[in-house]
């Protein structure tokens, strides 16, 4: 019994990790495709279907998490993921004035290499920002060969250095951006007098996240040099 969902378990993770790896590919291709031919000004539109059903998948890596399928500290991925979605749907679906600036080209092209590395190599821990291409097929690999090829876990572990500044950067950006957006249109406010006797601005909430981005952002990058020192020492003994 053990042994039969250890195998059914394999094949879910492997499953989940390439069609989140395929959903990022097509992200990166309409993404760096619209960007040549059309300009940054078109790029969310090409890429806004896969972009929101990919980034949306990620729920299922906290699930994972919590349910101990697989390794991944919860307290890691949720801040991650959780940043990720509320740009995808706070910040770029819900202000359409944000959809046309030219970081939203280097906020989905970061994202998609990041995400693609992982899932052809099946994710079954969690090491913090890096290329999601990458980071899918690393596990996708993982998971159906056992193991991955020293090239694409180096790759893993090395590319956060140029694309977790650009992706933090792009994110921190965007919501700046939307700012005057979210003031204006009073968009998820809750106003008073209610019958909830509660009140909540989305403005000064988008103030917040960005607060957070200040202590949030060093510590993920500290603690992702620490992963890649780790894994990359681990991997030169073996």
């Amino acid at each position: 019994m053990a042994g039969f969902l250890s195998l059914l378990k394999r094949v879910y993770l492997s499953i989940y990790n390439w069609a989140v790896f395929f959903g990022w590919a097509q992200v990166l291709y309409f993404a760096v495709k619209t960007l040549i031919e059309s300009g940054h000004e078109h790029v969310y539109n090409a890429v806004e279907k896969p972009l929101l059903l990919a980034q949306t998948a990620a729920v299922l890596e906290i699930i994972h998490g919590l349910i101990g399928l697989v390794r991944s500290p919860v307290s890691a991925t949720l801040p991650q993921i959780g940043s990720r979605l509320y740009v995808t749907w706070g910040i770029l679906y819900s202000f359409p004035e944000t959809q046309t600036h030219f970081l939203v080209s280097s906020l989905v092209i970061s994202w998609a290499i990041t995400e693609i590395k992982q899932y052809a190599c099946l994710r079954d821990d969690s090491e913090g920002y890096e290329w999601n291409i990458i980071r899918y097929s690393f596990f996708g690999v993982k998971e159906v060969f056992g193991s991955a090829p020293s090239w694409l876990q180096w790759l893993r572990y090395s590319t956060f250095f140029l694309l977790y500044p650009t992706g933090i950067s792009s994110e921190v950006g965007l919501i700046y951006i939307a700012l005057p957006y979210i003031k204006n249109s009073g968009k998820y406010c809750i106003r008073m007098p209610n019958k909830w006797n509660f009140s909540f601005d989305y403005y000064y909430a988008a103030l917040l996240v960005l607060a957070i981005y200040v202590p949030g952002s060093p510590h993920m990058y500290t603690y992702m040099l620490g992963q890649r020192k780790k894994v990359l020492s681990k991997s030169k003994r073996e």
